[in-house]
């Protein structure tokens, strides 16, 4: 039986997925923050392959090009698809390159523009062959895509990072490594409006983890002062955004807060979605098809917005154990039945 995995390398994350006969059988998420390096990334490889084992074919995609690493996008591209290729061999390694298709690694040079940060169009693509029409939504841990697929293709307003952020389709806002001062210029605390400070003292991790929402396995990178990922620890990162000590006020008090970081979110995320609907390019009773760490996060947008939703695990033909999983590392799965797809085309 053919066995094709998916590779989704990210900025902070080494996703994948292994397709077998048409069924996801492993899906894992690994932390590979391209700032420490090459090297990380190297050992990222050999921590995944360890569980997914070997396959005749791998099939890659990333939005890693972005990491401060690189000089240029382009350079990024060339540089993870080389490492894919060294650390996959002997495999025969292929490059999504989005509504390009897939092309050879000697080929990425041609494609930059195409291959760049299109792990989206791998699953937005997967929807529409396997739902028709939908509104895909793909919340991760630093961004979240809003993906409309009509009749099933995919139907954005922008393809590239640029200009999906223009077009509202790329939210940079995610459940686990958004910074909360990011998130405003002011917060409720106390009865009044205080001024946030505007220092990384705290990401939405830690909010997630105060209001018990936080995924297991979701928080993969250091905190923001170095400290431990417990309630207690979060606390006192939450009340330095305000300046003050986890002391100073009753939990009641924080744990108020955080409610107030997460609506924040969840109000960006539904503005998001009204944006891309207002451009009327989707039928009236399509639903939103909800992915990622934080797909809890899209299925509250839906509810909002009042249309049905969709889990994007329900669309395919994945092992019970590893639904959420495939959720996780959504175009890292996607990407391997694709693949799989031209595989058995010939």
């Amino acid at each position: 039986m053919t066995a094709v995995i998916g590779w989704d390398i990210g900025g902070a994350h080494l996703k994948a997925a292994r397709a077998e006969g048409g069924r996801v059988v492993e899906a894992v998420q690994v932390a590979a923050p391209l700032r420490l390096g090459l090297g990380r990334l190297k050992q990222s490889f050999a921590e995944a392959r360890a569980r997914l084992g070997r396959a005749d074919r791998h099939a890659i995609t990333m939005t890693g090009e972005l990491a401060d690493t690189f000089e240029s996008r382009a350079e990024g591209v060339k540089t993870l698809t080389d490492a894919a290729v060294r650390e996959l061999a002997p495999s025969e390694v292929t490059v999504y390159a989005g509504r390009g298709g897939f092309v050879p690694p000697a080929a990425v040079g041609s494609h930059v523009a195409d291959i760049a940060s299109a792990n989206w169009h791998a699953t937005a693509s997967l929807v529409g062959a396997l739902h028709g029409s939908a509104l895909f939504m793909d919340m991760g841990s630093t961004t979240t895509d809003i993906i409309p697929v009509v009749g099933g293709a995919v139907a954005t307003s922008g393809y590239t990072d640029g200009e999906r952020l223009a077009s509202g389709e790329l939210i940079y806002t995610g459940l686990v490594r958004s910074f909360l001062m990011t998130m405003g210029a002011r917060a409720p605390f106390d009865g009044r409006w205080t001024d946030l400070v505007r220092e990384n003292f705290a990401n939405m991790a830690d909010v997630q983890r105060i209001l018990g929402r936080l995924p297991d396995d979701a928080d993969q990178m250091m905190t923001a002062d170095g400290r431990d990922k417990t309630v207690p620890a979060s606390l006192a990162r939450l009340a330095r955004m305000v300046g003050r000590d986890a002391a100073d006020a009753e939990t009641s008090a924080w744990t108020g807060l955080a409610q107030w970081f997460a609506e924040v979110q969840i109000r960006a995320v539904t503005d998001g979605a009204l944006l891309v609907l207002s451009r009327n390019r989707l039928p009236a009773g399509a639903p939103v098809v909800a992915a990622g760490t934080g797909a809890a996060v899209v299925r509250e947008t839906a509810r909002r917005i009042g249309r049905a939703c969709v889990d994007f695990e329900d669309l395919l033909d994945v092992a019970p154990a590893l639904r959420i999983a495939a959720s996780v590392s959504a175009p890292a799965a996607a990407l391997a039945l694709l693949a799989l797809r031209q595989v058995r085309a010939g």
